[in-house]
């Protein structure tokens, strides 16, 4: 048998929590459809722990990022979180590589919210999207209903 003593530090040479993640403030505009002044899309984008993004009117609602200069992105995590009331949330994440399209499909997920049990969600997904220059996140906040708010508690890219 073959073998090799490796490095765990080679092999893995940062872990999640230390990952650098991007200062969207300095390398794109972010375009939103709705936003509740109380909680503005930055709190949920910045890197320091802020209050999270709610959109101020009901119903499905747009959360896009435009990159001053295309790059790649390794790394997409998304946080959500619902204590108050129960629905059922979707959400579609999808990239491009021109401002205006075509927009080509990463992940497209539900996610039941209860007070009682399931209050949050967080999605970490490892890709190597290159030439990106635009994300765009659709959040339908209730599937049945349609009476609730989209929320964001993080989304952090790196």
């Amino acid at each position: 048998m073959r073998k090799k003593v490796i490095n765990s530090h080679t092999t893995n040479p940062r872990p999640h929590s230390q990952e650098e993640w991007l200062d969207l403030e300095e390398v794109a505009r972010v375009e939103v459809t709705s936003e509740d002044p109380n909680y503005p899309i930055g709190a949920a984008l910045v890197k320091v722990e802020k209050s999270g993004w709610r959109a101020a009117e009901k119903g499905e609602q747009i959360v896009r990022i435009v990159f001053d200069n295309p790059r790649t992105l390794r790394r997409i995590r998304l946080e959500f979180s619902e204590a108050e009331i129960e629905r059922t949330q979707e959400f579609t994440l999808r990239w491009s590589n021109e401002a205006t399209g075509p927009f080509r499909e990463i992940v497209r997920q539900q996610w039941s919210f209860s007070p009682q049990g399931s209050t949050s969600e967080v999605e970490d997904y490892q890709l190597q999207l290159e030439n990106l220059s635009v994300l765009e996140l659709t959040l339908k906040p209730d599937l049945t209903p349609n009476d609730a708010f989209a929320t964001l508690a993080r989304c952090r890219f790196a």
